[in-house]
């Protein structure tokens, strides 16, 4: 009995495994269609209300800037002020679609060289004369236009900084630290502040002086239209309003998943200012041999798997493979987030917060798409040199936690982080997930965090 109950578990799982995929054959092979056919319904409708295309990158390699290989992904952009080469991913012009594969003809191995879509040519074309271009501040029509998701257009031109929530004693004499955390992938400062913050000790809140930044194109920070969201921008955006702004000389740096991208950028930046580090749920990816000359796809891949279970499998892979489908999905969610709110709010008579649903809801698709592609799925080799920089050069402490049940980044990338830096202590939290690795258990981690800090301090 034992033995036949083992076999029909393992037919189970065997079939379910067949299923998932053949369903997610069918599913996706709809999807890439879709995406298609979305791509020409939004450049009619652009056209009809804004009186413009709006370039996408559909049509990669079209009239396309060459660059070698030698070089690196990289993209020409001008920027309201200058001319500069920024980082991107490859995975923002080459996804495989299962349509395209399946009616492409084979082709002899080329010279590996990098494309750039006629959508970013287009972008420097125009902006290449000799009048400065005013920075666009209204919001595309399919995005939101209310005061929370726009109210930085009102500041001055230049002048635009992201929303960052302090705390701590007003008396910078009574400031003993420095925290700088920094949320994850369709979040915002709230993540922090609703779970971690209410519940830090009164000696922590009295000394200690605590922000939490909205990332660019996120929560109530600036959402530039024109800005490819790249690594740099979003490091140089943290440093303009964080630590150039309030004079920061030292700090410790709390972040959760994307973030842990950025913090580690940071840390390499600042090696001397770091006093720790701590990364939940960081996705690291080492990529294997063979695989490097593609590695923005390998990790785009494990990140975005084209499955239609689990559920948050399911939503990453729309997100991450499909530029108009994701759009869709934003027009429907974002860009009617008041209503949603107050749906749910409703629904359950007040009687749970509602942070989570208000910060998965307040960006962008353009913010979004390009940090997904740019940040995530475009940095494994950056994180690979980022790691080795604070094993082999920082002496800052490196605290890794990670849930166990994680679906979207799996726990084996904590213990790839604890792999290449020794010296990491990797925490994992049994039956946790992505968003429970905190919320649920905001005073165990506080508690962790104030060890942490007085460690490092210590130090």
């Amino acid at each position: 009995m034992y033995l036949f109950s083992n076999n029909t578990m393992s037919f189970l799982r065997t079939a379910g495994h067949a299923l998932n995929l053949t369903v997610s054959f069918i599913v996706f092979s709809i999807l890439d269609v879709l995406d298609i056919i979305l791509c020409y319904v939004y450049k009619i409708i652009d056209y009809a209300i804004e009186s413009e295309w709006k370039q996408c990158y559909c049509t990669a390699g079209k009239d396309a800037i060459i660059m070698p290989e030698a070089v690196g992904p990289k993209v020409l952009h001008v920027s309201c002020k200058k001319l500069q080469v920024e980082d991107v991913s490859d995975t923002l012009y080459e996804r495989a679609s299962v349509v395209m594969d399946m009616s492409r003809k084979p082709v002899e191995p080329t010279p590996a060289t990098f494309k750039v879509s006629w959508a970013i040519a287009e972008m420097i074309r125009g902006k290449m004369d000799r009048q400065k271009p005013k920075e666009r501040r209204i919001p595309c029509w399919s995005d939101c236009d209310c005061n929370v998701c726009n109210s930085w257009s009102c500041e001055s031109a230049g002048s635009s900084t992201l929303y960052v929530h302090v705390e701590g004693p007003e008396d910078k004499s009574e400031v003993k630290e420095n925290i700088i955390f920094i949320h994850g992938f369709i979040s915002s400062s709230a993540f922090w502040t609703e779970t971690v913050f209410p519940v830090l000790s009164e000696t922590t809140r009295s000394s200690y002086r605590l922000f939490a930044v909205d990332l660019l194109g996120f929560g109530r920070s600036p959402k530039p239209a024109d800005s490819l969201y790249t690594l740099r921008e979003h490091v140089e955006m943290i440093e303009k309003s964080v630590i150039e702004k309030y004079k920061i000389k030292q700090f410790h740096i709390v972040a959760h998943s994307l973030g842990s991208v950025l913090a580690l950028a940071l840390a390499v930046k600042y090696p001397n200012a770091i006093k720790s580090l701590t990364l939940l749920s960081p996705p690291y990816f080492p990529v294997p041999k063979g695989e490097e000359a593609a590695a923005s796809q390998y990790v785009m891949r494990q990140v975005a798997p084209r499955r239609v279970w689990p559920p948050i499998a399911f939503g990453a892979s729309m997100a991450c493979w499909y530029e108009h489908v994701s759009r869709t999905i934003c027009l429907t969610i974002c860009k009617h987030h008041r209503i949603w709110d107050f749906i749910f709010k409703t629904l359950t008579r007040h009687r749970m917060k509602t942070y989570l649903i208000e910060a998965f809801m307040c960006h962008t698709h353009n913010a979004a798409w390009h940090t997904l592609h740019n940040i995530i799925c475009g940095s494994p080799t950056k994180m690979e040199r980022y790691l080795d920089i604070v094993r082999d050069k920082l002496s800052c402490t490196v605290n890794v936690f990670h849930g166990e049940h994680d679906e979207l980044v799996p726990v084996e990338c904590s213990h790839a982080v604890g792999s290449k830096i020794p010296r990491a202590h990797v925490k994992v939290y049994e039956k946790k997930d992505h968003i429970t690795v905190i919320v649920g258990q905001e005073r165990l981690f506080a508690r962790e965090l104030e060890e942490i800090w007085k460690n490092a301090s210590s130090k």
